[in-house]
């Protein structure tokens, strides 16, 4: 039976008053205050829903990463999205969350409103379903994510050669996340002490990947689930590490993340695909941080299918006021944007910190006010 409703309120007190009670244990520990980065949007949002950033202020300074994948979609990328749904008997599918990413002049979502044939999917096999039952169009699938992504989209295309499906095709926008972690510790301007690593990317590519970032830059790391006491737990281990002088690369998510990662997955993305630099909106062009498909996969490459000119290589700042470039890279936290929840807000979002379920931004707006 479903569990009653005094007894979820009870439940969710006791987690309550166990978050609370660890972050003051932890708060009464650090003598002097930290400065440390979460990755991943999706420990963001947990931090924020939880309290977590609150109850460590003034002795933990948590900054998030550039680990949202629609955030870090250029808009030279989206450009190229629209312009993709622009072309005749041609439909676009996408997760929900990359439709109101503003591009440099349009969105998605505004070319949605003016008949382009854009479709939100909730899995890659939808949109190649889409294709065998609609022989007469192109079906292009938006490949926007990590690691934890490529893998299932890359199966899909492996599928579609399978059954002959040759109306399907992917835009490859798959990003790295180590390439990005290496170029922040590596920052001038910030002075991250450790890493809270994400839990998703990692159960793909294992822990070793980040090993540069303990032996070279010598930062704390932990690989951590997405609950409140995982998180907790570990930003207790960096403060020990911190604390002992000893950086090191933990796991936090044993019941999930092993060292050497997916293997099946790993295979896929090593068989199909070759690593590119690619641009991240606001952080520049980061060397060897993409994947692309390989020469035998093209005829499932929206690039070569339609000869899409490669993105530009470019950095195109915002030009309305949105600082969401700095707070992908940690420089800056939400509401030190000066248009967080004035004109920027999740009904009337400005930039893609604020679009995405995962951004900072929608995270702060929500949980944070």
């Amino acid at each position: 039976m479903p569990e009653d409703l005094p007894g979820i309120l009870k439940r969710l007190e006791g987690d309550v008053n166990l978050i609370q009670g660890l972050s003051a244990e932890l708060c009464a520990r650090i003598k002097e205050p930290l400065t440390l980065m979460e990755v991943c949007g999706t420990h963001t949002h947990a931090i924020s829903k939880t309290g977590i950033r609150r109850a460590l202020a003034g002795k933990v300074r948590l900054l998030s990463g550039p680990g949202c994948p629609v955030c870090v979609t250029a808009d030279a990328e989206i450009d190229r999205f629209i312009a993709l749904s622009q072309m005749p008997d041609v439909a676009v599918t996408t997760f929900g969350d990359m439709l109101y990413v503003p591009g440099t002049r349009s969105s998605l979502a505004e070319q949605r409103d003016a008949g382009a044939d854009i479709r939100i999917v909730y899995s890659p096999l939808d949109a190649l379903g889409m294709a065998e039952k609609e022989p007469q169009k192109e079906f292009c699938f938006l490949g926007v994510g990590f690691e934890t992504t490529a893998p299932a989209i890359l199966a899909t295309v492996a599928e579609a050669k399978r059954r002959g499906i040759n109306n399907f095709s992917i835009c490859a926008a798959f990003k790295l996340i180590p390439p990005a972690l290496r170029m922040i510790a590596a920052h001038p301007d910030l002075a991250i002490q450790g890493f809270i690593l994400p839990g998703h990317v990692s159960a793909v590519i294992g822990s070793e990947p980040y090993r540069f970032l303990v032996d070279e830059f010598k930062k704390p790391c932990v690989i951590t689930g997405f609950g409140g006491t995982d998180i907790l737990q570990a930003l207790v281990m960096i403060a020990d590490q911190i604390e002992k002088r000893e950086p090191r690369l933990e796991i936090q998510y044993k019941r999930v993340v092993t060292p050497k990662g997916n293997p099946a997955a790993l295979g896929l993305m090593e068989k199909m695909c070759t690593v590119e630099d690619q641009l991240w909106r606001g952080l520049g062009v980061i060397p060897e941080s993409a994947l692309k498909l390989t020469d035998e996969w093209k005829d499932f490459d929206v690039e070569h299918k339609f000869s899409l000119p490669p993105v530009e290589h470019k950095e195109r700042f915002d030009t309305n006021g949105c600082r969401c470039g700095d707070v992908l890279l940690g420089k800056i936290i939400p509401p030190d944007c000066p248009l967080f929840a004035e004109t920027c807000t999740p009904s009337n979002p400005l930039g893609p910190c604020m679009v995405s379920s995962e951004g900072a931004c929608a995270a702060y707006y929500k949980y944070e006010r």
